[in-house]
Formats: C-alpha cells, sequence, structure tokens
C-alpha cells in the first residue's frame, strides 16, 4: 500500500493572467494531517478545490490514492471525504434522512445513527436542516463527510462558527480518524487549530508555499517575547541577549533568543529592587510570528 495518499507535483492554477497557485509541491501521507494556512487570496481554495478534482490544474501532476481526481473522479470519490465552507444541502430534509441520502449517493457505507452520534447530532435526527443553528449545520457537514470512513478527508475551514466545546469535539473525532490511518488536508484560519491538530504546516502567500515543515521545524527560528508593564520610578534595566522595546507608553517588550536567562535577569533584578512586574507574560515563537514573517518577507522554507 502506497503510505502517501495526496501528491501533488508543480502545481499551476491560473484564472486569466492571474497566477493563484504557482509551482506547488505537497504530500500528505496515510494518517497524517497536514494544515495548509494562508491569508485570504493567497491560493489555498483554488489548491484545495484543484486536488479534489473540481477543476483540473494548468500544469503538474496531482494524485489522490493514485488516481487522477479529474480523469479517475469515479473511482476516487467513495474514497474520499470533502468537508466545504458551505454544503447547500436541502433545508427540508430532517439530519438523519440527509445522512442517509448521502450514504447511498457516495457509495460508500456507513451508520448514519452512528455518526450523528459522534458529531452530538442524535438529538436533533428528526430535525430539518433549515431549523439546525449555524454550528449544527456545520457538524453535520463534517458527519458527512466522514460517513464511510474515507481513507482521505479535505477538511475546508472545518470549524467555523462553531462554539469552543464543538470545535474541541471536532478536533477529538479529527484527530482519531487520524490515528486510525485517514489522510487530512485542512485549511484553516485559525492557527491554534493547525497548531493542535496538525502534523505538518504549509502556509501559502502568493500562491507559493513560503513555509512549510512540523510546528517545531517553523517555530524554531522564531525568537521569544518577555512584556510586563515598566514599575514607575524603576532604574534601568539590566543588559539582556534580547532587543528591547517600549510600545503604548509604559508596556516593555524584549524580544529575546535567551527566553530562560532573559526571564531569570529580569526577575532577579525586580527582586533587588522590590519591583512588581504587573501584566507579566513570556512566551516562545508561535505560530502567529511564523504567520506575520511570512506577510513581510520574501519566503522561506523549513
Amino acid at each position: 500500500m502506497d503510505e502517501l495518499a495526496i501528491e501533488v507535483h508543480d502545481l499551476r492554477c491560473a484564472y486569466g493572467d492571474h497566477v493563484a497557485v504557482d509551482r506547488v509541491d505537497l504530500t500528505v501521507a496515510r494518517g497524517e494531517l497536514v494544515a495548509l494556512l494562508g491569508t485570504n487570496g493567497a491560493g489555498k481554495t483554488t489548491m484545495l478545490e484543484t486536488i479534489e478534482g473540481h477543476r483540473r490544474p494548468d500544469a503538474g501532476n496531482v494524485r489522490v490514492l493514485g488516481l487522477d481526481p479529474v480523469r479517475d473522479r469515479l473511482k476516487m470519490l467513495p474514497r474520499v471525504g470533502i468537508m466545504l465552507q458551505e454544503s447547500g444541502f436541502s433545508g427540508e430534509l430532517t439530519t438523519w434522512e440527509t445522512a442517509d441520502l448521502w450514504r447511498a449517493l457516495r457509495s460508500r457505507g456507513g451508520d448514519p445513527d452512528a455518526v450523528l452520534e459522534r458529531l452530538q447530532l442524535a438529538h436533533r435526527r428528526d430535525v430539518q436542516v433549515k431549523q439546525l443553528s449555524g454550528g449544527e449545520r456545520r457538524r453535520l457537514d463534517l458527519a458527512l463527510a466522514i460517513l464511510g470512513e474515507p481513507e482521505v478527508l479535505f477538511l475546508d475551514e472545518p470549524t467555523t462558527g462553531l462554539d469552543p466545546q464543538s470545535r474541541r469535539r471536532t478536533w477529538e473525532v479529527v484527530g482519531a480518524l487520524v490515528a486510525a490511518g485517514t489522510a487530512v488536508l485542512l485549511t484553516t484560519h485559525y492557527l491554534e487549530e493547525a497548531e493542535e491538530l496538525a502534523d505538518r504546516i504549509a502556509i501559502l502567500d502568493g500562491g507559493r508555499i513560503a513555509a512549510r515543515g512540523t510546528m517545531a521545524e517553523l517555530v524554531a527560528g522564531m525568537a521569544a517575547t518577555i512584556s510586563f508593564l515598566h514599575p514607575s520610578g524603576a532604574p534601568s534595566l539590566p543588559p539582556l541577549a534580547g532587543s528591547v522595546a517600549t510600545r503604548h507608553g509604559d508596556e516593555i517588550v524584549v524580544t529575546t533568543p535567551e527566553l530562560q536567562r532573559d526571564l531569570r535577569t529580569l526577575l532577579a533584578w525586580a527582586d533587588t529592587h522590590d519591583l512588581r512586574l504587573q501584566r507579566l507574560r513570556a512566551r516562545d515563537g508561535s505560530l502567529d510570528d511564523v504567520f506575520d514573517a511570512v506577510a513581510v518577507a520574501e519566503p522561506v522554507a523549513a
């Protein structure tokens, strides 16, 4: 069995003179979740639609489970699950009727009752789709996408509109699918979602992958930060490895490659002078920092 469920090589997609995806390579293995991030207009949706087989690439090759997603679409579809940003299902059908109809259309089997239970929708099985809340409809979208346990799952902004509890439950369901061997390609605007779920992350910028790697690889080059309110009447700060800036008048921000050392120095300084560092925060580099760096720098790869 081929371990690579999704293979994208030298993909190019254009709308007239506008190049939306520019010579992109990407792979997703079985049992792996890859998060595709980027600002609006970065090319995420075009790339996802092309991999799903909704449009032909202008150049390059795409394979899903070894199949061409356009030419071999009828062979591919029963083996994949797709969760779009908007489903467009009939509002007149009940939740259960929608799941049962989807099961029949997809020819993949699956138990509508079990999948509704899994997404905490069993108590809404006899409610018309049009009467569901926005979050419930989003959970129904995911339920239909995973019905029959697909080998590959495409998730386009899966937790938009969900409350924190439902978002966490969605993460648990997706994580269990990955652990069972499903390959997942996820797009999301929630960076914490990518941090929580992704084995690897790719950040698109201007149609190209500007950064990619595991979380550890991506944040390895990002500086840590320490921030606090400058105590009134305090003496000058001690020598630090990082750079010091002031924002909003009295907030000190230290950007440092030596988080532990500089934090220890600052705490000793505060203790020596009997100072209280209000709103003290210290954190390592984050995916937010990587995302911001991509927006202002030339493309880099981890």
